[in-house]
């Protein structure tokens, strides 16, 4: 039996359910379709196609050194398909599923209508949303109580190994990777990412042993200090499944059980409890498939944002006169990606000191994130703006100097991302205006675009309205 097996966010060997069967059942004929048209507004960012470029270049040589090679092909999934079946004469379509609502209608339609038979599978999330209810039998809108359920549910099932034979000959017309042109060129702004990043299977394999040998010892502290190496930077790893959240689970539990101690398990716990977060978020989609574009509390439909054009100009520059805010933006666009804190403390800025409304900043990061991500960057942002499940009090409005202060007490974070504040003083790092040898002009550092406290009593006046 000859099966296509659709490649999309599982772009690993290891531990890829649909893949696995497929060696069992017959003939593999590996397939990745870029398919920018299916997604609508949604379809893949500029940072995200940097990574998947490289992430599919990955698996091409993977594929190569097990005998076999990967189709590609560019354009709408449902006219690909049928013509891939023709040309391969295959007889089935295996893929692991996807959870976004496009994916859903799409993956559901092909499923009807493909001639050939079609097999789905779960390679990406630990367990399946419709599977996980709370007492009423609906879903889960706070997180606590969704992940203390999961957590007293039959342990995630062990990873799969690497199928033992994928050879095959078939001589299949493929597009060239280059020809997609997915990386940056002129500009080439992306020109950072390689010192940070590694992706493909073997990239993803090797970071998350880093974390587990380093990092995870003082995760619980550690993870909310941008200025260190604190966290486990797996993120877009798992967003195209070059790991899959099995093989995380699995691994960390395992360090957990070499590690005994009330230290030890304080970490490894912390660290799962993130990974429970992106089951939360993926969860949330499932059910409210609106969730990217609408408040998830519609109390929030009326909420009066002011979108001032030069303010938001100036939060994507990283130019607000806030340091932690504009370390955490220009880590953004060096690195194309952001330490999670500091995306909470821009997030909030943008949405309660600017007024800006969350589904810009969700868009922005779309677009400027490795591990953009529609589930955790839609749950992330109706968060911190308060209208989301489980979300922030409308009245939390994060200080930046606070913050700052806190998470980044010696400046190193802010001082890296922001040279022209080298010689500022730890005293004044968080607040450089305050300093009294600061010069805008000379540091080329502006002033704050808004008075912190005026901005925080504009954002709970206009939150209360909707209260």
């Amino acid at each position: 039996m000859k099966i296509i097996v659709w490649f999309r966010q599982d772009l690993r060997l290891k531990d890829n359910p649909a893949l696995h069967q497929a060696a069992q059942d017959g003939l593999v004929i590996p397939l990745y379709i870029l398919d920018d048209i299916t997604p609508g507004d949604w379809k893949i960012g500029g940072a995200s196609r940097w990574w998947l470029h490289n992430s599919l270049d990955s698996l091409e040589n993977d594929l190569k050194k097990s005998g076999t090679k990967l189709i590609l092909r560019h354009g709408r999934a449902d006219e690909i398909l049928p013509k891939i079946i023709k040309e391969t004469g295959a007889d089935a379509v295996y893929w692991n599923r996807c959870y976004e609502p496009f994916n859903i209608a799409r993956d559901k339609k092909l499923k009807e209508t493909l001639s050939a038979k079609c097999k789905s599978f779960n390679g990406s999330l630990l367990h399946e949303p419709w599977e996980i209810k709370n007492k009423q039998g609906g879903f889960f809108k706070v997180y606590t109580p969704f992940w203390k359920h999961c957590l007293s549910l039959s342990a995630p099932r062990s990873p799969l190994p690497l199928p033992k034979t994928l050879k095959n000959e078939l001589n299949i017309k493929s597009d060239r990777l280059a020809d997609w042109k997915l990386l940056p060129t002129k500009p080439n702004w992306a020109k950072g990412f390689t010192d940070h990043w590694h992706p493909g299977e073997n990239g993803a394999a090797k970071q998350l042993t880093i974390f587990l040998d380093g990092a995870i010892e003082n995760y619980s502290n550690g993870r909310d200090m941008p200025g260190i190496s604190g966290t486990s930077k797996i993120s877009p790893h798992l967003h195209f499944g070059e790991i899959s959240p099995n093989q995380v689970w699995h691994a960390a539990n395992f360090t957990k059980n070499a590690r005994a101690g009330d230290n030890g398990s304080k970490n490894l716990d912390k660290f799962l409890a993130e990974i429970g977060w992106r089951e939360f978020a993926h969860h949330l989609l499932y059910h409210f498939p609106e969730f990217p574009e609408k408040p998830f509390n519609n109390k929030f439909n009326k909420f009066p944002w002011e979108h001032d054009e030069k303010l938001f100009d100036a939060w994507k520059a990283g130019k607000t006169g806030y340091p932690i805010v504009d370390a955490g933006m220009r880590q953004l666009w060096q690195t194309g990606w952001m330490h999670n804190r500091v995306r909470m403390i821009v997030a909030s800025f943008l949405t309660k000191h600017l007024l800006i409304s969350w589904q810009d900043g969700a868009k922005w990061f779309w677009d400027t994130l490795v591990d953009a991500d529609l589930a955790n960057n839609s749950a992330g942002w109706q968060w911190v703006a308060g209208c989301g499940a489980d979300a922030a009090p409308y009245f939390r409005v994060f200080n930046p100097i606070l913050q700052g202060e806190k998470f980044d007490p010696n400046g190193e974070y802010v001082r890296k991302y922001i040279p022209e504040l080298s010689f500022v003083p730890n005293s004044h790092i968080h607040k450089p205006w305050e300093w009294p040898e600061f010069n805008p002009v000379r540091l080329q550092y502006p002033l704050p675009v808004i008075d912190h406290q005026k901005g925080r009593q504009g954002a709970l006046n206009a939150y209360r309205n909707i209260k």
